[in-house]
Parts: C-alpha cells; structure tokens; sequence
C-alpha cells in the first residue's frame, strides 16, 4: 500500500517543489499513478517517492512528465534546479551520463560503489563524513542516491561490472548488521545477464585503481567518459588519452580480480566474520 505523502514545502527545496508541481500536474489531469506509470514507463513506486520528495526525478523522467502532462519544459527545468541543490558541481555530469549510459563500470578499493549500497550503508557513511549534518539532510542525501539506484530496474538496464577491493568488504562501515545486509544484497548481482561483480582480493597486491573510486561509463555511441573520486574531490575527463587509460587500468584489474563464483565466495566468508555473537547458554 502506498504510504501517505509527508508535508512538501515549496521554499525549502527545489526537490519539494518537483514533487508538489508533480502532484499538482497530476490532479489537474486526473491521472493516477498507476495510470502515469504506464504512460512514462516508470513504476508506481519510483513515482510516488518523486513525488513525496523521496527519489531523486533523474533523466529521463522529467521529458516524459513534460510530455505527458503538456508541460512543455517545466519539469526539465525543475530538474536542473534539483540537480544543484543536490549533488556536488563535479559529480552533475557523471549523473547525467550514468542515467544514459548503457555500460556502467566502476571500482571501489574501500567503499562499495553507491549503485550498490543498501540504505542503512550509506546513511553511515554519510553521517561519517559530516557528523554536524542534521537528520533532514541526512534523509535528503540518502533519498538522493538511491534515486540512483532505478537504473538497475530498468525494462532494459545498462550492463554494469563491478570490481571490488577486498577492504571494501571487510571495513564494518556502521557495524555487523549494516555490513551482512551490505554484503548480502551483493550476491543476486554476482553474475546475471546484466551485472557482474569481481573482488580483487588482497592478495592480488597493489594497483593503479587502489587509491579511490573509479566510474566508466559507455554512450549509445560508444564514447566513454571516466570519472575518478579520490578522498576530497572527484574529476570527470573525456578526453581519449585519460578514456584510454581509465579502461587500461580497469582491465588489468579485471585480470587480477577473482572469477565471479570465487567472488562469490569471498562475500560469503566476509558475511561470515559479521556473524552475530551467541549469548552463552545458562
């Protein structure tokens, strides 16, 4: 059952006032949300959480709001303004890119990257990061980036390959509970027809990747552009010379990284190590 909508405010965010012009367009239509999900092709639930503030409205949602409603470019423009109050200057490009790339690659060496982290994961790191961050910006950050997560849930998804360092899966980010989750939620992904997740174990040794985040992202037109996160600030290059040695260097990781059922092990034994503890029988 959908949950009650919490009380938007127009001049608090630009993301509330997506979501009370989105219900707005709606109720002027007389469209449900069931009806405006067959109509934009996304699910009831993305929609709903657009339009209580919740999800992040990523492209190409806002053209098909446009057309559907008649709106001409009202909600692309909303979306611009979401998109700056949101997410970091450096990172606006690659989020444009991931909502259109059909090939998404990326390597984590201590955190697993944010298409994969479960909620109470990445609240965590969040709250880590600027520990004076209230609780409403907390939510804020958090809705944003599993807003990013509906492009795994795509009718015809990118293919993604992940390749994660061993230290990702054994940094308890926020404690036993948090990390068995994290890693539990890896496993369905391992190896399907559109994801494939490698670890590079600690065994494999040092590497040119080992030092942060690295994204590649593929274009219907086969250009790719990389974006590379290290512990205070990100770049994004597109230039060939950078393309080709972002690619370079993640296939070498690829070759040292473990197949994926020998990956699929190392998840398991590290969700082991976060095993609760028994209390002693009396």
């Amino acid at each position: 059952m959908t949950q009650p909508a919490r009380d938007l405010e127009a001049a608090r965010s630009a993301r509330d006032l997506y979501g009370i012009e989105l219900r707005r367009q709606r109720q002027i239509t007389g469209l449900s949300l069931d009806r405006l999900s067959d109509i934009v092709n996304y699910s009831k639930t993305h929609l709903h959480g657009v339009e209580t503030g919740e999800r992040l409205p990523l492209p190409p949602i806002s053209e098909k709001l446009d057309v559907a409603f008649g709106t001409g470019a009202l909600f692309q423009g909303l979306w611009g303004a979401v998109k700056r109050e949101h997410s970091p200057r450096r990172f606006d490009h690659c989020l444009e890119l991931e909502a259109r790339a059909v090939r998404i690659q990326a390597f984590g060496a201590s955190i697993l990257p944010g298409l994969l982290q479960t909620k109470a994961y990445m609240r965590e790191l969040f709250v880590e990061a600027d520990p004076g961050r209230s609780p409403q910006e907390i939510d804020s950050m958090v809705g944003t980036r599993l807003g990013r997560q509906e492009v795994l849930h795509r009718t015809c998804p990118p293919d993604f390959w992940w390749i994660l360092g061993e230290a990702a899966l054994r940094q308890a980010v926020g404690g036993p509970v948090v990390m068995r989750e994290q890693l539990a939620s890896l496993l369905p992904l391992v190896y399907t027809r559109h994801t494939t997740i490698q670890v590079a174990p600690f065994t494999a040794g040092a590497g040119a990747l080992m030092n942060g985040t690295l994204i590649l992202l593929t274009l219907p037109d086969n250009s790719t552009t990389v974006y590379h996160e290290g512990p205070w600030n990100g770049e994004i290059y597109d230039d060939q010379e950078t393309v080709r040695r972002g690619l370079r260097e993640y296939d070498r990781m690829k070759a040292c990284a473990l197949p994926p059922q020998e990956s699929a092990a190392l998840i398991k034994a590290a969700m082991e190590t976060y095993e609760p503890c028994e209390s002693p029988q009396s």
